[in-house]
Protein backbone atom coordinates (compact mmCIF):
# COMPACT_ATOMS: atom_id res chain seq x y z
CA UNK A 1 0.00 0.00 0.00
CA UNK A 2 0.64 3.55 -0.41
CA UNK A 3 -0.07 6.09 2.27
CA UNK A 4 0.48 9.68 4.07
CA UNK A 5 -0.23 11.08 7.23
CA UNK A 6 -1.27 14.34 8.56
CA UNK A 7 -1.28 15.24 12.33
CA UNK A 8 -1.84 18.92 14.01
CA UNK A 9 -2.90 20.12 17.17
CA UNK A 10 -5.82 22.25 15.71
CA UNK A 11 -6.75 25.27 17.06
CA UNK A 12 -7.82 25.04 20.76
CA UNK A 13 -5.85 22.49 22.37
CA UNK A 14 -2.60 23.31 24.14
CA UNK A 15 -1.15 19.79 23.50
CA UNK A 16 -1.35 17.10 20.46
CA UNK A 17 -2.30 13.88 21.78
CA UNK A 18 -2.72 11.64 18.71
CA UNK A 19 -0.47 9.45 17.50
CA UNK A 20 0.64 8.17 14.21
CA UNK A 21 0.99 4.40 12.97
CA UNK A 22 2.51 4.88 9.46
CA UNK A 23 4.59 1.15 9.33
CA UNK A 24 5.01 0.40 5.21
CA UNK A 25 6.27 -2.52 4.09
CA UNK A 26 5.25 -6.48 2.79
CA UNK A 27 2.94 -6.12 5.97
CA UNK A 28 1.77 -2.35 6.22
CA UNK A 29 0.21 -1.42 9.18
CA UNK A 30 -1.55 2.19 9.46
CA UNK A 31 -3.15 3.30 12.14
CA UNK A 32 -4.95 6.47 14.22
CA UNK A 33 -4.61 6.43 18.54
CA UNK A 34 -6.42 9.30 20.07
CA UNK A 35 -5.12 9.57 23.60
CA UNK A 36 -7.19 10.96 26.26
CA UNK A 37 -6.34 11.75 30.02
CA UNK A 38 -5.01 14.99 32.08
CA UNK A 39 -1.99 16.25 31.88
CA UNK A 40 0.68 14.78 29.33
CA UNK A 41 -1.16 11.39 30.26
CA UNK A 42 -3.43 11.30 26.46
CA UNK A 43 -0.10 11.59 24.89
CA UNK A 44 1.77 8.93 26.61
CA UNK A 45 -1.28 6.25 26.25
CA UNK A 46 -1.69 7.07 22.58
CA UNK A 47 2.45 6.62 22.16
CA UNK A 48 2.51 3.46 23.85
CA UNK A 49 -0.42 1.99 21.99
CA UNK A 50 1.28 2.64 19.10
CA UNK A 51 5.24 1.24 20.10
CA UNK A 52 3.31 -1.86 21.64
CA UNK A 53 1.47 -2.84 18.28
CA UNK A 54 5.01 -1.57 16.17
CA UNK A 55 6.99 -3.90 18.22
CA UNK A 56 4.51 -6.83 19.00
CA UNK A 57 3.53 -6.95 14.87
CA UNK A 58 6.86 -6.12 13.80
CA UNK A 59 8.13 -9.84 12.53
CA UNK A 60 4.52 -11.43 12.19
CA UNK A 61 2.13 -12.16 9.63
CA UNK A 62 -1.10 -10.77 9.48
CA UNK A 63 -3.46 -12.64 11.07
CA UNK A 64 -6.15 -11.73 13.58
CA UNK A 65 -5.09 -13.43 16.46
CA UNK A 66 -1.61 -11.94 16.83
CA UNK A 67 -3.60 -8.52 16.26
CA UNK A 68 -5.97 -9.20 18.96
CA UNK A 69 -3.09 -10.26 21.32
CA UNK A 70 -1.45 -7.01 20.34
CA UNK A 71 -4.07 -4.91 20.89
CA UNK A 72 -4.67 -6.48 24.46
CA UNK A 73 -1.16 -6.36 25.46
CA UNK A 74 -1.22 -2.49 24.52
CA UNK A 75 -4.33 -1.89 26.64
CA UNK A 76 -2.45 -4.07 29.74
CA UNK A 77 0.46 -1.85 29.48
CA UNK A 78 -1.31 1.12 29.54
CA UNK A 79 -3.37 0.13 32.58
CA UNK A 80 -0.03 -0.60 34.50
CA UNK A 81 1.18 2.20 33.51
CA UNK A 82 -1.76 4.61 35.04
CA UNK A 83 -1.87 2.15 38.06
CA UNK A 84 1.34 2.84 39.32
CA UNK A 85 2.02 6.29 38.50
CA UNK A 86 -0.58 9.11 39.76
CA UNK A 87 0.26 11.36 37.37
CA UNK A 88 -1.63 9.34 34.53
CA UNK A 89 -4.15 8.40 36.58
CA UNK A 90 -7.18 8.44 34.19
CA UNK A 91 -5.57 7.95 30.83
CA UNK A 92 -6.27 6.11 27.79
CA UNK A 93 -6.56 6.13 24.03
CA UNK A 94 -8.46 4.57 21.00
CA UNK A 95 -6.60 2.53 18.30
CA UNK A 96 -7.97 1.90 14.82
CA UNK A 97 -5.23 0.64 12.42
CA UNK A 98 -4.95 -1.81 9.09
CA UNK A 99 -2.65 -4.53 8.88
CA UNK A 100 -2.45 -5.56 5.31
CA UNK A 101 -1.60 -8.77 4.00
CA UNK A 102 -1.31 -10.31 0.26
CA UNK A 103 -4.91 -10.74 -0.41
CA UNK A 104 -6.78 -9.05 2.70
CA UNK A 105 -6.65 -5.90 5.26
CA UNK A 106 -7.42 -6.69 9.03
CA UNK A 107 -8.63 -4.30 10.84
CA UNK A 108 -8.28 -3.83 14.47
CA UNK A 109 -10.71 -1.12 16.64
CA UNK A 110 -11.55 0.09 20.21
CA UNK A 111 -12.76 3.56 20.78
CA UNK A 112 -14.45 6.50 18.03
CA UNK A 113 -11.34 7.03 15.83
CA UNK A 114 -12.80 5.42 12.32
CA UNK A 115 -11.86 3.74 9.04
CA UNK A 116 -13.18 4.56 6.75
CA UNK A 117 -12.89 2.31 2.21
CA UNK A 118 -13.56 3.55 -0.02
CA UNK A 119 -14.36 1.47 -3.54
CA UNK A 120 -16.41 1.49 -6.54
CA UNK A 121 -17.25 5.03 -6.10
CA UNK A 122 -19.13 4.36 -2.87
CA UNK A 123 -17.31 5.06 0.82
CA UNK A 124 -17.97 2.92 3.93
CA UNK A 125 -17.07 3.37 7.62
CA UNK A 126 -15.30 -0.09 8.28
CA UNK A 127 -15.41 0.52 11.64
CA UNK A 128 -18.28 1.03 14.26
CA UNK A 129 -17.88 3.66 17.15
CA UNK A 130 -17.49 3.20 20.34
CA UNK A 131 -19.75 5.55 21.58
CA UNK A 132 -22.49 6.23 23.72
CA UNK A 133 -24.18 8.01 20.77
CA UNK A 134 -23.27 5.37 18.44
CA UNK A 135 -25.47 3.09 20.33
CA UNK A 136 -27.93 5.24 20.36
CA UNK A 137 -28.66 5.41 16.77
CA UNK A 138 -27.80 1.36 16.32
CA UNK A 139 -30.90 0.78 19.26
CA UNK A 140 -32.83 3.26 16.85
CA UNK A 141 -33.15 6.07 19.21
CA UNK A 142 -32.15 8.98 17.45
CA UNK A 143 -31.01 9.80 13.88
CA UNK A 144 -27.95 9.90 12.43
CA UNK A 145 -28.55 13.71 12.02
CA UNK A 146 -29.22 14.22 15.81
CA UNK A 147 -26.05 12.56 16.37
CA UNK A 148 -24.12 14.79 14.64
CA UNK A 149 -25.10 17.61 17.12
CA UNK A 150 -25.86 15.12 20.42
CA UNK A 151 -24.08 16.89 23.41
CA UNK A 152 -22.88 13.47 24.65
CA UNK A 153 -21.41 13.03 21.14
CA UNK A 154 -17.54 12.63 22.79
CA UNK A 155 -18.17 10.15 25.45
CA UNK A 156 -16.42 6.49 24.58
CA UNK A 157 -17.57 3.56 25.32
CA UNK A 158 -14.63 1.41 25.50
CA UNK A 159 -10.91 2.35 25.26
CA UNK A 160 -7.36 1.20 25.97
CA UNK A 161 -6.03 1.43 29.64
CA UNK A 162 -9.10 2.38 31.42
CA UNK A 163 -9.94 -1.37 32.39
CA UNK A 164 -7.85 -4.49 32.85
CA UNK A 165 -9.21 -5.73 29.82
CA UNK A 166 -10.70 -4.68 26.53
CA UNK A 167 -12.61 -6.51 23.63
CA UNK A 168 -11.43 -5.09 20.60
CA UNK A 169 -13.27 -5.19 16.85
CA UNK A 170 -11.03 -7.46 14.93
CA UNK A 171 -12.58 -7.59 10.88
CA UNK A 172 -11.01 -9.48 8.24
CA UNK A 173 -11.43 -7.45 4.71
CA UNK A 174 -10.69 -8.47 1.39
CA UNK A 175 -8.06 -6.61 -0.64
CA UNK A 176 -8.81 -5.12 -4.05
CA UNK A 177 -6.60 -3.05 -6.00
CA UNK A 178 -7.72 0.40 -5.98
CA UNK A 179 -9.34 0.73 -2.74
CA UNK A 180 -8.68 4.06 -0.64
CA UNK A 181 -8.41 3.24 3.69
CA UNK A 182 -8.81 6.53 5.50
CA UNK A 183 -8.01 6.04 8.90
CA UNK A 184 -8.71 9.31 11.46
CA UNK A 185 -9.31 10.75 14.76
CA UNK A 186 -12.60 12.23 15.53
CA UNK A 187 -10.95 15.65 14.94
CA UNK A 188 -11.24 14.98 11.57
CA UNK A 189 -14.83 13.11 11.22
CA UNK A 190 -16.60 15.57 13.83
CA UNK A 191 -16.07 18.34 10.96
CA UNK A 192 -15.88 16.63 7.24
CA UNK A 193 -18.92 14.37 6.20
CA UNK A 194 -18.68 11.28 4.20
CA UNK A 195 -19.55 12.85 1.31
CA UNK A 196 -16.98 15.45 1.29
CA UNK A 197 -14.55 12.73 2.25
CA UNK A 198 -15.68 10.57 -0.61
CA UNK A 199 -15.08 13.53 -3.24
CA UNK A 200 -11.83 14.40 -2.33
CA UNK A 201 -10.95 11.00 -2.44
CA UNK A 202 -11.83 10.25 -5.56
CA UNK A 203 -10.40 13.51 -7.10
CA UNK A 204 -7.61 13.98 -5.29
CA UNK A 205 -3.73 12.52 -5.20
CA UNK A 206 -3.50 11.33 -1.44
CA UNK A 207 -1.24 14.00 -0.59
CA UNK A 208 -3.47 16.82 -1.32
CA UNK A 209 -6.67 14.93 -0.41
CA UNK A 210 -4.91 14.63 3.54
CA UNK A 211 -4.11 18.41 2.83
CA UNK A 212 -7.46 19.40 1.92
CA UNK A 213 -9.19 17.33 5.07
CA UNK A 214 -7.35 18.57 7.55
CA UNK A 215 -7.90 22.46 6.10
CA UNK A 216 -11.12 21.75 6.14
CA UNK A 217 -11.17 20.78 9.61
CA UNK A 218 -9.07 23.35 10.69
CA UNK A 219 -11.55 25.88 9.08
CA UNK A 220 -14.31 24.18 10.52
CA UNK A 221 -13.20 24.91 14.10
CA UNK A 222 -10.07 22.50 14.92
CA UNK A 223 -11.47 21.58 18.69
CA UNK A 224 -10.04 18.75 18.95
CA UNK A 225 -6.55 17.21 17.63
CA UNK A 226 -6.38 16.10 14.20
CA UNK A 227 -5.30 12.73 12.41
CA UNK A 228 -5.53 11.03 9.30
CA UNK A 229 -3.80 8.21 7.25
CA UNK A 230 -4.68 7.77 3.79
CA UNK A 231 -3.70 4.21 2.51
CA UNK A 232 -4.26 2.86 -0.63
CA UNK A 233 -4.40 -0.70 -2.20
CA UNK A 234 -1.39 -0.68 -5.39
CA UNK A 235 -0.98 -4.12 -6.21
Amino acid sequence: MKAVSRTHIGNVRKSNQDALLVQPGEFGLYGVADGMGGHKAGDVASRMAVETLKEALSSARPNEESLRKAIEKANAEIYAAQCENPDLNGMGTTLTVIWEDKRRILLGHVGDSRAYRVRGGRIEQVSQDHSMVAELVRDGLITQEEALVHPYRNIITRALGVDAEVTADIISMNKRKGDKYLICSDGLSEYVRENEMLEILASMPMSEAADTMLSMALDGGGHDNISLVIAEVSA
